[in-house]
């Protein structure tokens, strides 16, 4: 990373609204956090109760003075299906040394453990992490099937002359926005786990960069299928996520 001295498009920033990868609206920059060297080291961002929220340096992508918050299981992935793939190439290259005889045995010893050590913990983390997701993917779900329902609550309601034009175009777009980010989100999330996977069932075994074009793509999601008859009580779980 640059120091801050050297990037002004960190001061340009402050003060402006920062979004999730999917567009969603988080807060906006109130600083940046720099270590002692003046490297950056992450962003302070006053959300809209209040609070202030820290996220490191690895949560934050920049394009010019725009700034996107990733999310802690993109960021954590990132860093796992890059680090175990050149562990485990490392610990290969050793073991080719080690049979052509130009390290000692010893030497072979000790590091293919270290390696071993270190890819059986990356791999652990690996899978925690993938669990992690696939509560990730039934929440998007439960949000779209709610979304959904309010979707259809406000067609009765417009129907019955409840809902003027007006507002019935502005709630409808509004919901119809929603839930087109969180497919985006539940794509996005799919696809990470698929990568996680395919490292924890062995792919690694192959540079990233031959593996990584092979993984399926998740289905595209369906914007317009909509659940059974609507219920009240989805209509007030919707306050609940935020909505």
């Amino acid at each position: 990373m640059k120091k801050m001295s050297q990037n002004p498009n960190l001061f340009l920033s402050i003060g402006k609204q920062i979004n999730d990868e999917y567009g969603r609206p988080i807060g906006k920059i109130a600083s940046f956090a720099v270590t002692p060297s003046g490297k950056f080291d992450g962003v302070f961002i006053a959300l809209g109760d209040g609070r202030f929220l820290k996220r490191c340096a690895d949560n934050i992508k920049f394009n010019g003075s725009e700034v996107t918050l990733i999310s802690n299981i993109k960021a954590q992935a990132g860093i796992l299906t890059d680090q175990i793939p050149l562990i485990w190439r490392k610990d290969q290259a050793l073991k080719d040394l080690s049979e052509k005889k130009k390290i000692p045995k010893e030497f072979y010893a000790e590091l293919h453990g270290t390696f071993d050590g270190a890819l059986t913990q990356l791999k652990s983390e690996a899978q925690t992490l993938r669990e992690e997701i696939e509560d990730e993917i039934s929440e998007c779900n439960e949000e779209i099937k709610a979304l959904n329902y309010a979707l259809v609550n406000l067609e009765i309601e417009h129907e019955i002359g409840k809902v003027d034009n007006q507002y019935y175009e502005t709630a409808f777009s509004l919901i119809q926005e929603n839930i087109k980010r969180v497919h985006m989100e539940k794509t996005d999330l799919e696809l990470t786990t698929s990568k996680l996977s395919s490292i924890l069932l062995g792919d690694s075994s192959r540079p990233a960069e031959q593996t990584k074009n092979k993984i399926p793509e998740p289905p595209k999601p369906l914007e317009s299928e909509l659940p059974e008859p609507p219920v009240v009580v989805y209509v007030k779980e919707i306050g609940k996520t935020g909505i």
